[in-house]
């Protein structure tokens, strides 16, 4: 069946499909009318509006402000014309309009109120304010449309203000038949056809205006010159219009019926304020027998660009809002032309059951935003036959935004195109063909091309001419190229192959395998043309200015080298970021390249390197690829080439060098335009080359030090872990013979304070057992080959390849063979033990292992241990000594450690006191570090230990005395020893005590004795005896001093007598003595107390003399005397009686004639003695 037979009207009738307000003959009202479908949206619309309308009928409001918003061509100016019509009810085919909705509405209720409504007297002003608005806008421009349209509707010249209030006026006095026919007698023209050329007829209407309004010449010339105000308030206008409807009746009623105001206003705010004044100005004053119902392609809160209360001002005045949807749309199309005869019906269902399973395998997007795709059943394909249900979504989304990119294309929203007639141009293209057919998405283009800006149709025309000539294109490139252009600003899906391909279906039977290639040929074709731009893996039309950019940016050179790298850092930054491929235990470095370039630094392990389109590596053999992979241990990644990165990067690369060598601030506003979008591609392209870079990746070939693997499944990271794992696998080819871990220094500190560890079943590998072979028989090479060997060439030999292990797993491994005293650490020349505390260190830290050495472990001799265990049983007397070399070695090390600190220790000691046999300790000190300078050769210590033996024993028992010494004696000798040095200066005091005398020479030659150790007990004994001795001489001492300072007062005291002359001196004197006398009590040396009766004999003449002088000075000299001076001599008392023992009558007599004759010398030299 012919697709033009399958439907019920005529698909080449001539249908309105546009709406236009304006239009008002009686054919397309007809049309309009007849045929006017109420969807289910548009029942719910008419219910809203209806509702609101008639409540105003009873009740007056100032809520008459309709909103009506829709996409375009959703049907809101036909809905607008619809409801105008309806409440103004004019006869249209000599029946009310009303008629023509009789059937249309379903709800007999409904149909009763909008009955109701329309016999109301009403008159609709209906216009498209686009159209009948000002060339030039200000803030009062809808105002001058309000008013002008509104004198039009009273058929005044609204055009021109002044003479439309003129003709106000005149019609206010009832003279309007007469003007008009004056002016025809005069003129010779009708009024109403010369109204707008008034201005050449200043006679003709000045003589018009003597004779009408009986004016002076005068009068009226002033008025045809004059600057009359041609402005109109809101205010002004809204009093006329109240008066007019008032002059109808109680009931009557006005519409203003305003289309594509949200366009006309666009997002000025002034002007949207301007119509809300006006809505609320007539709401206010009108109380709902005005009404203002506008249309607007947005909803009001998209429209109003202004906040706060204005904002809340604006939408309070339309309180009706009514919005059409596309389904509206949708349901009209399928009522209005797509409707079809019962036999197409039944045709199209079996149709769809056979090729169900086709048809949703040929209508699938992939990448789309909006829920676009083919049939959802039989019905479905039987309403929307020959068309797809996608079509309808996308079409309106193409109309939309042609009318908002380029002046051209705005003409759409005047009426000319609509979905209506888009759809049913298209049918008509197809209405020949059979059931199979289907349109193409690609054939509307034709239902817009003609309101295309030039330059858009230009590109197309001159691909047609191409395509026609067969000059590189072909007929199917003009379509792919009309549809790129459709979809050009759509981004609900991506252009790219399968998605082109979808839409250019025109054929049930399509394969779409082969469509797709045909369509990639085409976009090749159009590519190299540069009709079409490549954005990886999508397509974009190209307007003449843009194929200019395309063709500077494609001639653009940029550096191969600096994609390729940014390749690598796409890779290894964002895809495979880590810098380290984790393997069990182990973090591998590897080296990161991208074709001959290194990403990084080099670690010397491992490559992972990628290879892209652009190297010589991607074309080589495989031969070639297999070998370079084992000499460079390294995996190989050819990257797929069926992905677009490297042309995508190119590009991105191409557009910003362009744009950076253009002064684009001084370029024309469309280059501008084309480059800002340019911008946004390289980022959208160096985006799209991630993702694709990342199915390249997946796509790969690997080849893995030496082998070609196959690596199925996973993404991009997964593969690439996959290659780096059998990479591993197969260069560390030893990695497996370390299957015990270490994870820290405590673990290794473990290891050197256990026993050996058993191996575990020999020959298998356990417990490390092939990894610890492997370092002590290559150890056991170098000792033969006499090649010193470090810890550091043990850690680089073993981490590197083929064996890989961890730096800490060596060094737990080289502990281990520590302990199984198999090899031995040497520090400094000196063998580590591995208690020693910086053994650790010496086996990992990175600054250390350069300076340890590791060499097999040389062993002493069986004989020499068992001898030097004999020994030090019989040196020490203790039986617990360790017979195994290392135990055996630390035992003697700590030994001798213990002795010589001891000897050292006693050295101090002798340095602080004069303590006897110093040679000796000294010799002793000699001989440990004698043996101890072997400790770094355990062969040589024991062998040392063993040649010195008698030595140690003999110094053993020189020092025994020693040892006693400071271990019970030494606190009696250094008592005896202070004893001694604190009688040096006062032996004296002993000269007439003949046996402590000989006691204090006895402890002196005690302590000065070579080896005192023997009569050390006897100066107890001695010290005692002295100690008494000294008391007893301190004792008269004290009572000495004690009689010397009772003497020494009394002196002064009788020398003051008892007058108060010297009182003051006196008491200061009895201060001193009685201090004298504390000082004396406490007293603990004989040596003291001597020097302090020096001094108190000293202060006591001191004192007297003072009191002398005073005395002297105050005795009275009587008249004619002269005073003469005494000489006193002054003689102490000890000089005259000096310390002596008496024991015999002659001794005293000589003692006391000694006495007489010194006082009897000293008298005949002075006048007085005053001994004191």
């Amino acid at each position: 069946m012919k697709i033009q037979n399958m439907f019920k009207k005529d698909i080449n009738r001539d249908i309105n499909g546009v709406i236009k307000v304006a239009q008002d003959d009686e054919q397309s009202l007809i049309q309009e009318l007849s045929e006017y479908i109420i969807t289910k949206e548009l029942r719910r619309l008419f219910e809203t509006f209806f509702h609101n309308y008639t409540k105003a009928i009873d009740h007056p409001t100032d809520k008459i402000g309709v909103w009506i918003s829709g996409f375009f061509g959703s049907g809101k100016s036909h809905f607008l014309k619809m409801l105008s019509y309806l409440l103004s009810n004019p006869e249209v085919d000599k029946k009310s309009t009303i008629s023509f909705f009789k059937d249309k509405f379903e709800d007999p209720m409904m149909y009763a109120s909008i009955v109701r409504c329309t016999n109301i007297p009403t008159e609709s002003i209906l216009f498209n304010i686009d159209i009948e608005g000002p060339i030039k806008k200000d803030k009062t421009a809808v105002l001058r449309v309000f008013t002008k349209v509104f004198y039009n509707h009273l058929g005044f010249y609204g055009e021109d203000l002044k003479i439309a209030k003129l003709e106000r006026f005149i019609e206010k006095k009832g003279l309007t038949e007469t003007f008009r026919k004056v002016f025809e007698q005069i003129n010779g023209s009708p009024w109403t056809e010369a109204r707008a050329s008034y201005a050449f007829f200043e006679d003709d209407i000045v003589t018009v205006l003597q004779r009408t309004l009986d004016m002076s010449e005068t009068a009226a010339r002033n008025w045809f010159n004059g600057e009359e105000n041609q402005d109109m308030s809101i205010k002004q206008l809204v009093e006329e219009i109240k008066e007019y409807v008032d002059s109808k009746g109680k009931d009557f009623r006005l519409l203003f019926c305003v289309d594509e105001v949200g366009q006309y206003i666009g997002d000025d705010s002034d002007l949207m304020i301007n119509l809300q004044s006006i809505v609320e100005e007539v709401g206010s004053k009108c109380q709902g027998k005005v009404w203002v119902m506008v249309t607007s392609q947005e909803a009001i809160d998209s429209v109003v660009k202004i906040s706060g209360d204005d904002f809340s001002k604006i939408q309070g005045r339309f309180n009706t809002r009514l919005s059409l949807s596309s389904a509206s749309v949708d349901e009209v199309i399928k009522k209005r032309i797509l409707e079809k005869t019962e036999d197409a019906e039944a045709l199209l269902r079996m149709v769809y059951d056979r090729e169900h399973a086709v048809l949703k395998n040929l209508f699938t997007f992939n990448e789309s935003v909006l829920d676009i795709k083919g049939y959802a059943d039989s019905a479905e394909f039987t309403s929307t036959y020959p068309f797809v249900p996608y079509q309808f979504i996308i079409i309106q989304k193409v109309l939309a935004e042609i009318r908002k990119h380029g002046n051209a294309g705005r003409h759409l929203s005047g009426g000319e195109r609509s979905m209506l007639s888009g759809f049913q141009e298209a049918a008509q293209k197809i209405q020949n063909k059979d059931e199979n057919a289907l349109v193409s998405f690609s054939q509307f283009y034709d239902t817009v091309h003609t309101f295309l800006e030039s330059p858009i149709r230009r590109v197309i025309d001159r691909c047609q001419t191409a395509a026609d000539k067969h000059d590189g294109l072909e007929q199917r490139d003009v379509r792919v190229l009309k549809l790129l252009y459709l979809i050009r600003y759509i981004d609900d899906f991506k252009a790219n192959i399968d998605n082109i391909s979808t839409l250019m279906i025109e054929d049930i039977r399509t394969d779409k395998i082969t469509l797709r290639r045909e369509i990639a040929e085409s976009l090749e074709r159009l590519v190299r043309q540069n009709y079409v731009a490549r954005h990886g893996d999508s397509y974009s039309f190209l307007t003449d200015e843009e194929q200019d950019v395309a063709t500077d940016i494609r001639n653009t050179p940029v550096d191969t080298a600096t994609i390729v790298q940014s390749i690598g850092q796409t890779i290894f930054n964002e895809i495979y970021s880590s810098k380290k491929f984790k393997y069990n235990k182990y973090d591998f470095s590897y080296d990161q390249y991208i074709d001959e370039y290194m990403i990084g630094t080099a670690s010397g392990g491992v490559r992972l390197r990628l290879v892209t389109v652009v190297s010589d590596y991607y074309n080589a053999p495989e031969a070639k690829l297999i070998m370079d992979s084992k000499i460079n241990n390294e995996a190989i990644v050819v990257l797929s080439g069926e992905t677009h990165y490297f042309e995508e990067l190119e590009t991105a690369a191409k557009i910003r060098k362009y744009i950076k060598q253009k002064n684009v601030s001084q370029l024309p506003e469309s280059i501008q335009d084309i480059i800002r979008k340019r911008q946004a591609q390289a980022r959208v392209l160096e985006e799209s080359a991630r993702t694709q870079i990342d199915k390249a990746i997946v796509g790969s070939s690997f080849f893995i030090h030496g082998e070609k693997a196959e690596i199925k499944y996973g993404d991009a990271k997964s593969k690439l872990d996959e290659a780096l794992k059998q990479l591993i696998d197969s260069v560390y080819s030893k990695l497996s013979q370390v299957n015990t871990f270490s994870d820290s220094d405590a673990d290794i500190l473990t290891i050197l304070n256990s026993s050996p560890q058993q191996i575990g079943f020999s020959g298998t590998g356990s417990n490390n057992e092939y990894a610890l072979n492997e370092i002590s028989q290559w150890l056991e090479d170098r000792y033969l080959s006499h090649v010193p060997v470090s810890m550091g060439d043990v850690h680089r030999r073993y981490q590197a390849i083929p064996h890989g292990w961890r730096e800490i797993d060596i060094a737990a491994l080289v502990a281990r063979l520590i302990v199984a005293q198999r090899i031995e650490i040497r520090y400094g020349g000196a063998a580590v033990s591995k208690e020693d505390k910086n053994i650790v260190r010496y086996l990992r830290a990175k600054s250390e292992i350069d300076k340890a050495s590791v060499s097999r472990r040389i062993s002493p001799s069986e004989d020499d241990m068992r001898k030097v265990v004999k020994f030090l049983r019989d040196w020490l007397g203790k039986m617990n000594i360790p017979e195994d070399e290392d135990g055996l070695l630390y035992y003697i090390k700590e030994t001798f450690n213990t002795k010589l600190a001891h000897y050292e220790n006693l050295l101090v000691e002798y340095n602080h006191f004069n303590y006897p046999e110093k040679d000796v300790v000294l010799k002793a000190q000699a001989l440990i570090v004698e043996i101890f300078s072997q400790r770094s050769d355990n062969v040589a210590l024991l062998k040392k230990l063993l040649v010195k033996q008698d030595d140690l024993r003999d110094i053993t028992d020189d020092m025994e005395d020693i040892e006693t010494f400071f271990r019970s004696q030494r606190d009696i000798f250094d008592s005896a020893q202070k004893l001694y040095a604190s009688l040096q200066n006062e032996l004296d005091y002993f000269a007439s005590i003949q046996s402590t005398n000989e006691k204090i020479r006895e402890v002196a030659a005690i302590i000065a004795m070579k080896k005192p150790y023997n009569r050390i007990k006897d100066l107890s004994e001695l010290m005692q005896s002295i100690k008494v001795a000294y008391e007893s001489l301190l004792k008269q001492k004290k009572d000495e001093v004690l009689g010397i300072i009772q003497q020494c007062m009394g002196d002064i005291h009788t020398l003051a007598g008892a007058g108060n002359k010297v009182k003051n001196e006196v008491n200061q004197s009895d201060e001193r003595f009685v201090d004298y006398k504390q000082r004396t009590n406490k007293a603990t040396s004989l040596t003291m107390l001597d020097a302090m009766v020096t001094q108190m004999l000293n202060y006591k003449d001191h004192i007297c003399r003072r009191m002398e002088a005073m005395i002297s000075v105050e005795a009275p000299v009587k008249p004619g005397e002269t005073l003469q001076k005494l000489r006193i001599s002054q003689v102490r008392r000890y000089e005259i009686f000096p310390t002596k023992r008496l024991t015999t009558q002659a001794e005293v007599d000589t003692y006391l004639e000694s006495i007489r004759k010194k006082l009897i010398e000293i008298l005949q030299a002075n006048d007085g003695i005053q001994i004191t």
